[in-house]
């Protein structure tokens, strides 16, 4: 039997790091419904992992809709093996002084850092207001294989909460409201709980691994190290797909 993994980012340069550290060719192209594309990997033969990786657009309701998309596909068509574990990737913001810039920061927790609402007295989360959860746990065993692989490489990571936002943060007043909110957060970007909410739909574990471009605070694009971080996000998917990728159990 096959292992699938399905790893989700936001944008195509994001992707290409991810495939690029996958190491494993130039990818099959298969078209999605609504004009999606999965790039999939298949591991050398003898393997029992396929890894496919989608560009699923920015912010969480595209991904939500994109990563849902490719889930229902793969449960729906018959011809596919189910995924066992979704991952998302990208780069992202860093909390200082947790995450430093070029850092991974491994999700404990996807957190929907905004989605509630604001009070007299207050903000309160979505489950709060009894409408849904904004909270996805990542399982201790699977932060544990992907700390110990990083670990082993000697690339500096953190497993912390994962901040998901619909508004990238500019000010400093907005970090510390955050980082307040979210005591240990490590990192925030626009994907993580959409991904999230999708696979927890089919049932199906999910991580988010963030490599750091930028310290969460003022906007100053001058400080941004973006090419740093698709380095460093390509070196884990490398140290990945050697270890706790082709360590999982088929289904």
């Amino acid at each position: 039997m096959v292992h699938r993994i399905l790893i989700v980012t936001a944008v195509a340069a994001e992707a290409d790091s991810v495939s690029a550290g996958l190491g494993l060719g130039a990818p099959e192209l298969l078209p999605l419904p609504g004009g999606l594309v999965l790039r999939r990997h298949t591991a050398s033969p003898g393997d029992h992992v396929l890894i496919d990786v989608l560009v699923g657009g920015v912010g969480p309701a595209a991904v939500a809709a994109s990563t849902g998309t490719a889930l229902a596909y793969a449960a729906l068509t018959g011809t596919e093996t189910p995924y066992g574990l979704v991952v998302s990737a990208g780069i992202a913001g860093g909390f200082h002084p947790l995450a430093p810039l070029g850092s991974v920061v491994v999700s404990s927790a996807v957190v929907a850092a905004d989605l509630g609402a604001q009070t007299p007295d207050g903000y309160l989360t979505v489950d709060e207001l009894g409408f849904g959860r904004s909270v996805h746990p990542v399982p201790e065993a699977l932060t544990g294989r992907i700390a110990a692989a990083l670990d082993a490489a000697g690339r500096p990571y953190t497993v912390a909460p994962v901040l998901t936002v619909s508004t990238v943060t500019g000010t400093a007043d907005r970090a510390a409201e955050l980082a307040g909110r979210h005591p240990g957060a490590a990192a925030e970007a626009m994907e993580g709980f959409g991904v999230a909410e999708a696979a927890a739909a089919y049932g199906v574990p999910v991580v988010e691994i963030r490599a750091v471009s930028n310290a969460v605070g003022p906007r100053d694009r001058a400080a941004w190290r973006i090419g740093e971080a698709l380095h460093a996000l390509r070196h884990t998917s490398e140290l990945l797909s050697k270890t706790v990728f082709m360590e999982l159990e088929p289904s």
